[in-house]
């Protein structure tokens, strides 16, 4: 369906590049695959609102040609944040993206065009609505429901109804770059836990500027850096032991935490692969050890908030909890003793929501079962098939393919038969 949308939506404006590059993400913004942390996001629920979460990264722009690091214009933001000009690109994309930018004039008559977060995300929220508008006009068998289409504030948020699944995808226009951001540079040259694990060339393939402002900065003009690239390659190297403490940890944090808006999910893996570069990996191997390695991530949580210090991995320099007032640290602080008196009982309560999530989700599959409602996208016939092979597919996909991008070439005038590949594979 995305790929119809993305063939769509660039057939409107021609803006988008026809032969592009999604990176699929397992998990909502809300989740913290990506570093956006957003005050404007809805509060959506899992099993009363969806059942599966994905993030799809959308490039508005691409920068594939350089092979040196990518050097980005940080004078006017702070660490980790850009502003984009698009004296980088052609005449023809400065041509096409004119309205989606900011204009600054210098004093010798130059004119400087910086690609504004918030216009794109407008833009790319209208585009959308146009898209669906016609699909709706036209309804096909097969197309899923569109159940929900919102903009929380540089994020499209999208719910399908696919057989009797819902699904919640969080779209994210990006700008894309291959290669490495100078800014970087020198974190290349520490040593890391995944040193002969996976090659520099796998982690250091390309990055993204994604639409989210530091906390000071100009909203119309600053983006920041994202390493989700690189990141899903990081966790390969990472043990499942530990991987199972983190999905514990996140679990309790994003009940516990969540008031007020300090602390998310990002900030913890965050400090997991700080605690990778740390600790002995002969320590980290052990298969056993996942309840030693959720009692070392509160204690690492706990360390952090205690000092307001959380270095980005990628950018140690940036302190990601340099905003937060000292009121707010020590509340979390507080609650966060809480959990490392009783961590069990504080897991099970975790637990006991994600059962109650999925009792939800049974019973309004149940319910759907029963009803013969047809769906506004289909064209009638049996619409009580529960029919979940696309949403198992795209999961399979998402979860066989750690890491990989997915390349679609999708020609505007025919939609229905795009052509992609995952990685150097071919389909």
């Amino acid at each position: 369906l995305f790929l119809s949308f993305a063939g769509m939506v660039q057939k409107l404006d021609q803006k988008l590049p026809v032969a592009n590059e999604y990176l699929l993400l397992s998990g909502g913004v809300r989740e913290g695959v990506v570093d956006i942390d957003l005050d404007e996001l809805n509060v959506y629920a899992r099993g009363t609102d969806y059942d599966m979460d994905f993030t799809l990264l959308v490039p508005a722009l691409k920068l594939h040609d350089r092979n040196q690091p990518v050097t980005l214009d940080m004078r006017h933001s702070a660490l980790c944040h850009s502003w984009l000009s698009l004296r980088l690109f052609d005449e023809g994309t400065i041509s096409k993206w004119k309205d989606c930018c900011t204009i600054v004039d210098h004093i010798n008559g130059a004119t400087n065009y910086f690609f504004s977060p918030t216009k794109v995300a407008d833009w790319f929220y209208d585009s959308i609505s146009i898209v669906l508008s016609e699909i709706q006009k036209k309804p096909q068998r097969g197309m899923p429901k569109v159940e929900k289409v919102e903009k929380n504030g540089t994020i499209i948020s999208i719910i399908l109804g696919v057989g009797s699944s819902r699904m919640l995808y969080d779209i994210v226009p990006v700008v894309s770059f291959k290669g490495w951001p100078a800014v970087a540079q020198s974190w290349l040259m520490e040593n890391h836990f995944w040193d002969g694990k996976i090659t520099e060339e796998e982690v250091i393939s390309g990055f993204y500027l994604v639409p989210a402002c530091s906390y000071k900065g100009k909203k119309d003009n600053e983006w920041r850096l994202s390493f989700a690239r690189s990141e899903v390659q990081l966790k390969k190297c990472i043990s499942s032991s530990l991987m199972q403490a983190y999905q514990a940890c996140k679990a309790i944090i994003i009940k516990l935490l969540s008031r007020p808006k300090a602390i998310s999910p990002y900030h913890l893996r965050s400090m997991m692969l700080w605690a990778c570069d740390r600790l002995p990996a002969s320590y980290l191997a052990q298969e056993d050890y996942a309840a030693h390695f959720l009692l070392g991530l509160i204690d690492d949580l706990q360390h952090c908030l205690v000092n307001k210090m959380c270095p980005n991995y990628f950018i140690p320099q940036c302190n990601m909890l340099e905003h937060l007032s000292e009121e707010t640290v020590m509340l979390h602080a507080r609650k966060l003793s809480s959990v490392r008196s009783d961590p069990a009982e504080h897991l099970r309560t975790a637990i006991e929501h994600v059962k109650a999530a999925n009792r939800l989700t049974l019973e309004l599959q149940r319910r759907g079962s029963t009803t013969s409602i047809p769906s506004p996208q289909s064209d009638g016939g049996d619409t009580n098939q529960p029919d979940d092979r696309l949403a198992k597919k795209l999961q399979q996909l998402v979860t066989e393919n750690p890491g990989k991008s997915i390349s679609v070439f999708i020609n505007p005038d025919d939609v229905t038969r795009p052509h992609f590949r995952i990685d150097d594979k071919f389909f």
